[in-house]
């Protein structure tokens, strides 16, 4: 398992190993004999790989729902949560400010100046943005457009839901962990009930 180890380090910090974010990385974990083979490497630590549905994203989930594991998983979905309506409301305001018809998915680019532009040619669009920008999970204190979504692109990306290839050109690279969050959305409204539903800025996403 030497050989898996930096890949490994990797998932058990967290991280969502996509195309976009880790092709070379991605085509490991995709080979039916390396997931295998990890799977056998992290059975006694209760860990297993897992995909998404459509296999756009790869990450770690439990063998078993012991206290531990239900004790991590309580406290990952919470900070989920938290986080889960402006996630949502960027999606939106992303769809309707590049005209599009259906919600992000890994692979798609975004051009931040391109973004910004369409952005201040619509007032509510603006007004949208500052109250999403001022959000504690985004946390601006900008009142300057660009600057806000600067700072909105930036914490996604640092958050792995977006990839910035070249750090001197603004543009972005939706990844697979934007497919793990529709999916949890899905789940939420389908498996926990949960009154996302009730939040009208969701509905065209799911």
């Amino acid at each position: 398992m030497i050989q898996h180890g930096p890949l490994l380090e990797r998932l058990l910090r967290g991280e969502f190993i996509c195309q976009v974010s880790d092709e070379d990385a991605f085509r490991h974990l995709s080979d039916l004999k390396t997931h295998e083979d990890i799977d056998h490497y992290l059975r006694p630590l209760n860990r297993r790989l897992v995909a998404s549905t459509d296999g756009s994203v790869f990450f770690l989930g439990y063998v078993e729902l012991n206290g531990a594991a239900r004790e991590q998983l309580t406290r990952q979905f919470n900070e989920t949560i938290q986080a889960l309506l402006p996630l949502l409301e960027w999606m939106q305001l992303v769809q309707e400010a590049m005209g599009q018809d259906r919600a992000l998915s890994a692979g798609d680019t975004l051009k931040l100046q391109e973004f910004v532009l369409r952005c201040e040619d619509n007032q509510s669009l603006r007004q949208r943005l500052n109250q999403l920008a001022a959000d504690r999970f985004f946390n601006s204190h900008s009142e300057a457009l660009d600057n806000q979504i600067k700072l909105i692109f930036r914490r996604l990306k640092e958050h792995g839901y977006l990839l910035q290839p070249h750090t001197e050109r603004q543009y972005y690279i939706v990844t697979g962990k934007i497919d793990y969050l529709i999916e949890l959305i899905q789940f939420i409204r389908s498996e926990e009930h949960l009154p996302i539903e009730s939040e009208p800025t969701q509905e065209g996403l799911l």
